[in-house]
């Protein structure tokens, strides 16, 4: 007796076996799926992660620039927003593609040991210090260094932010200038938080203590209660920012092409014009400067 597998009845037109149907139709469902999936796949390949400042985040900026630099390049960017001390670590590690910081010290220190490509200027703007409007410590003027010396000789509150942040960094050198090496201890009011420049302010505002911040974060601060820019325009708290891709060959998984596209563009006339755009309240918050190297 002549046997005839489903396959060869169904292949030679004897018969049809819904089973064998149904597999087809789910193998060619599952193909399908696959091929509608791959482009999505691949859009969220087109994404890169960026450890930035909080300033940079808390001003507003990336939520200005990003979409923008999106539409041109088809490029997600994903950032997390920390000091600059922890967004540079984040690089060290590879956690991170690219790093978009304020601390030119430390970031040529991070191209040296090899874990950037290079550093390149992409902005500025300045730091201030704010606090109370009445002064109790006397500090209002241009001169930094004579401001934290008068707010050393008292006793007013001053809130640092204590994180390793490019901010942070800037406080301790202008510290450092005025002859207090060390304020916590040193400094009757001085008190850190270890936190962003948000939280900082704000709990400045609520205590009605001093602070320094940089100006971008402080124009697009709406909790200011008594607070007002004391200090300003002395030329050390001038407030560079840098872009720089992690290096692939300290981390092969870094997305080094995408990371590039991003610093390029930030860099380019179209980027450059983004940041000169945004503008909070009429007033510009960051000003392009990547052709001065």
């Amino acid at each position: 007796m002549k046997t005839t597998t489903i396959e060869s009845r169904t292949m030679n037109g004897y018969g049809t076996n819904r089973s064998f149907v149904r597999g087809r139709r789910l193998l060619l469902a599952l193909a399908l799926a696959a091929a509608g999936a791959a482009p999505a796949a691949w859009a969220q390949d087109k994404a890169i992660v960026m450890a930035s400042t909080t300033s940079t985040e808390q001003s507003g900026l990336f939520g200005h620039v990003l979409p923008e630099f999106k539409k041109a390049s088809g490029i997600d960017v994903r950032v997390v927003a920390l000091g600059t001390g922890q967004a540079l670590d984040m690089g060290r590690r590879g956690d991170a593609d690219i790093v978009f910081v304020h601390d030119q010290a430390a970031e040529e220190k991070f191209v040296a040991e090899g874990f950037g490509i290079a550093r390149n200027p992409v902005m500025y703007n300045d730091f201030v210090i704010v606090g109370p409007k009445s002064d109790p410590a006397g500090v209002k003027g241009k001169d930094v260094v004579e401001a934290l010396k008068k707010l050393a000789a008292s006793k007013d509150a001053f809130v640092s932010r204590g994180d390793k942040s490019g901010t942070h960094a800037a406080e301790l050198r202008y510290w450092k200038a005025a002859g207090v090496d060390a304020p916590a201890g040193k400094v009757a009011g001085y008190k850190e938080c270890g936190c962003g420049m948000g939280p900082a302010l704000n709990i400045a505002s609520s205590t009605n203590a001093y602070a320094l911040t940089d100006r971008g974060t402080w124009l697009s601060f709406k909790n200011r209660g008594d607070l007002a820019v004391l200090v300003e325009g002395d030329r050390r708290l001038f407030n560079q920012y840098g872009v720089i891709v992690v290096n692939p060959a300290k981390h092969p998984h870094v997305k080094k092409d995408l990371a590039q596209a991003f610093a390029d563009w930030i860099v380019s006339p179209a980027g450059q014009a983004s940041i000169a755009g945004y503008k909070v309240g009429g007033e510009q918050l960051f000003f392009p400067n990547a052709t001065q190297k």
